[in-house]
């Protein structure tokens, strides 16, 4: 954003906003409403938003791609207190580690299924392997032999 002819930091309307980060408006106005954004307002009473916004306005969608959010996103805005940040950064970390194991999982049962030249994956002893380690140990003694891990098949 350019600086205006007075000294004063040009800045945008909500159109404007919206549009550089390929948002729908009502989504910075329920931002705001949350708390988040703070966008001064003219003498219209029209949002103008500055360079602190346009950099919240991507703080937020940073947040939010990395799985946090609103609630989490505004809790870690309101705080200074760095145990408290910690706190939450932590809790979410795990979260996020434990999505990214779960897509590890989900890759190599499609690469599985890629990679079987079998008409019918079902039928794949490496596909059948794949889904038995992520199965586990049965629990009851009607689990079908052909997805047994100890199976070897």
């Amino acid at each position: 954003m350019k600086s205006s002819e007075d000294g004063r930091a040009a800045t945008m309307s909500i159109g404007a906003l919206a549009a550089r980060f390929g948002l729908a408006t009502h989504v910075l106005r329920h931002w705001e409403s949350m708390g988040l954004l703070h966008p001064e307002r003219d003498a219209n009473g029209r949002r103008r938003y500055g360079a602190d916004d346009l950099t919240r306005v991507a703080i937020i969608r940073f947040s939010k791609e990395a799985g946090l959010s609103l609630d989490t996103i505004r809790s870690l805005s309101a705080t200074v207190d760095r145990t408290t940040r910690h706190r939450i950064l932590s809790h979410e970390a795990e979260k996020l580690r434990s999505r990214i194991a779960a897509a590890q999982v989900s890759l190599q049962l499609i690469e599985g299924g890629l990679n079987c030249t079998h008409e019918d994956v079902t039928q794949c002893p490496n596909y059948q392997r794949l889904i038995a380690d992520h199965i586990g140990p049965p629990t009851t003694g009607d689990t079908p032999p052909s997805l047994h891990p100890r199976n070897g098949t």
